[in-house]
């Protein structure tokens, strides 16, 4: 019970630290996607960090299996280093025995990935999906920074306000370009530039936005060609699109696992076979790690991590493929992705079983040799 104990407490606490890492770098990365939308004026830089929370359970699903795999290596590597699984072999610790006692956390990190991939990480994708949705409903006066040029999605508008009020209602020194094709959008009509000292929003009783600009001028078309104009004005009015949030969810991670059992689509079937996975590579993993942590002490505790590593990165990756596969119909939807875990964990008890088969065929050599 002791070395139990001892065991899971070196693989949990190194799962941990290695997970702490990948979820970091991971996070990192995303976030900065997302900064660099927000200060495109696509986002709302309020929404970022409510964005990185419900997208949290759909990063930890692929992460533990990974940051159990590393554990596992990188924990039992450390203790073959320093003879202490040695000294465990000699007192009957087989592999077998190790194997066993490594599937307790196993199943823990199994449970928890279940609980993510099926239940956590679908529901912070609607919530993703949804606030994804609120933000394609907002102008760009909605996400305007004070200084700053910003372009619409399409293109099609770039505004600037050198001031902007705290309720964003009241602005000063505006400027606004705007394409202008003809009526069939095949000739372009050269740019609308909007020039004002200062503008406000408005809303009237029909639910209608209105961007009221004062005292500026209108240019229209391109400067040295006849119908270039310019129209000085005191008060002008800009009809604001209204916003429309779209309640529709398409992402395929946020279909919830109750509406995927009862599917019909090879879609949605593959989606649920995927989620089911998740937990299942979890104890392939392990069985592929315990072998692969055994190292020589001369030769070093990272002798093995890159092959290993390799041999992750084939597994997640034909997984990849098979639901692509099966998405597709390209594989029948009863195979699944069973037969991508069934390989892998053949070759997991191969690692398990080969070794000490070669060690007994050389101590019989041995013997013979000294007979």
């Amino acid at each position: 019970m002791i070395v139990f104990r001892y065991l899971s407490r070196e693989v949990m606490l190194t799962l941990s630290a290695v997970s702490a890492v990948l979820l970091v770098i991971i996070m990192s990365g995303r976030f900065i996607k997302y900064l660099a939308q927000a200060a495109q004026g696509v986002l709302d830089p309020s929404v970022l960090f409510m964005i990185m929370g419900f997208r949290l359970p759909g990063f930890l699903q692929l992460i533990l299996p990974l940051g159990l795999f590393l554990g596992i290596l990188l924990a039992y590597g450390r203790l073959y280093l320093e003879s202490e699984m040695t000294v465990l072999a000699a007192t009957g610790m087989s592999q077998q025995r190790l194997l066993a006692m490594t599937m307790a956390p196993a199943l823990l990190v199994a449970l928890l990935v279940a609980w993510l991939s099926l239940g956590l990480a679908p529901q912070g994708a609607v919530r993703v999906t949804q606030i994804i949705n609120e933000q394609d409903a907002l102008t760009e006066f909605d996400t305007l920074v004070p200084g700053r040029f910003q372009t619409l999605r399409d293109g099609s508008r770039v505004t600037y306000s050198e001031q902007l009020s705290d309720n964003r209602e009241n602005l000063g020194g505006v400027f606004i370009s705007e394409k202008r094709f003809s009526q069939d959008k095949s000739k372009d009509r050269g740019p609308s530039v909007l020039v004002a000292e200062k503008g406000r929003q408005e809303v009237q009783a029909d639910g209608n936005r209105y961007l009221i600009l004062e005292n500026g001028y209108r240019y229209d078309g391109n400067p040295g060609q006849a119908d270039y104009r310019i129209i000085k004005y005191d008060t002008y009015g800009v009809l604001l699109p209204k916003p429309e949030v779209s309640e529709e969810v398409t992402d395929r991670d946020a279909i919830p696992t109750s509406q995927l059992l009862g599917a019909k689509t090879l879609r949605e079937r593959s989606e649920l076979h995927w989620r089911i996975s998740l937990p299942l590579l979890v104890f392939v993993v392990t069985v592929l790690a315990v072998p692969l942590s055994r190292v020589n002490p001369r030769q070093g505790r990272f002798l093995k991590l890159l092959p290993a590593i390799l041999l992750y990165m084939a597994y997640l990756t034909m997984l990849i493929a098979a639901r692509g596969a099966l998405e597709k119909g390209k594989l029948p939807i009863a195979l699944g992705l069973w037969w991508v875990h069934g390989l892998f964990l053949l070759i997991g008890l191969g690692l398990m079983y080969w070794e000490p088969l070669k060690l007994k065929r050389a101590a019989r050599r041995a013997e013979v040799a000294r007979g």
